[in-house]
């Protein structure tokens, strides 16, 4: 439990706890159609802080459910929908993303950046469609190759870290395969991952250590998270996260 905590000590502060940007969340609505549409239930699964929530409650006519595993977390959601004025369309729960105590499809859309690897891509698309009505949309990013062929260290690593990194095709298959057709697609950029998310992580290191008094724990983490830094600045152009538009047939 304590390595628990340290990554809420790390993270609890970002704007955000993976890669993404405001404006990819802009186009994913977009791709969905959700702009045009009225009085929807919303999902947010693995929210964090509340990035994503945010795009959402501010530019669709919704109610947000922001579902996280981390009360350091969700209370942070909460805050930053008081500031902004939109705490009246957004509602925080405490549940695991895999054991979900709500309605079959009680939901018009389930949205989920950066979180499914936790259940794992099929495993997880298969479980929250349950929860979502008929036409219902899954928006979803998704660790992704972006090419057939990359380096051998590479691969190494991301198969020892998340064995369920796919290429976008068979990601897409794996969705119609689970009743979903796809509705659009498009890769994160580089700066979603460099300026949104690691430089902003990398300026919160030596507080944290700090704070942990440069614990064995606190410093294996950091070096964790700058190994994965470095793999991305050299590699970027054979992976990265894929956004993945779907509707429930």
């Amino acid at each position: 439990m304590e390595d628990y905590q340290l990554l809420i000590d790390l993270h609890k502060e970002g704007y955000r706890q993976g890669p993404g940007g405001d404006s990819e969340t802009e186009l994913a609505i977009k791709l969905s159609g959700l702009d045009t549409a009225g009085s929807l239930n919303v999902l947010d699964v693995g929210c964090g802080t509340g990035a994503s929530t945010m795009v959402l409650a501010s530019r669709l006519d919704c109610q947000v459910t922001g579902i996280d595993i981390f009360d350091e977390f969700l209370a942070e959601v909460i805050h930053r929908s008081t500031q902004k004025g939109l705490d009246s369309k957004i509602g925080t729960r405490n549940y695991s993303m895999d054991d979900l105590p709500f309605a079959k499809e009680e939901f018009d859309v389930i949205w989920g950046e950066g979180s499914i690897y936790n259940m794992g891509f099929g495993k997880g698309i298969s479980y929250l469609r349950d929860f979502l009505r008929p036409n219902g949309i899954l928006a979803v990013s998704e660790i992704t190759w972006f090419s057939k062929e990359r380096p051998q260290e590479l691969e190494n690593y991301w198969n020892s870290e998340y064995p369920e990194i796919a290429t976008a095709s068979e990601k897409m298959s794996t969705l119609e395969t689970n009743g979903f057709s796809m509705m659009g697609y498009f890769p994160l950029p580089k700066k979603c991952w460099e300026e949104n998310y690691y430089a902003p992580m990398r300026s919160r290191f030596s507080e944290f250590l700090r704070q942990n008094e440069h614990s064995e724990m606190a410093r294996e983490i950091v070096a964790s998270a700058q190994k994965e830094m470095e793999l991305f600045s050299n590699f970027h152009q054979y992976y990265g996260y894929g956004f993945y538009v779907a509707k429930k047939l």
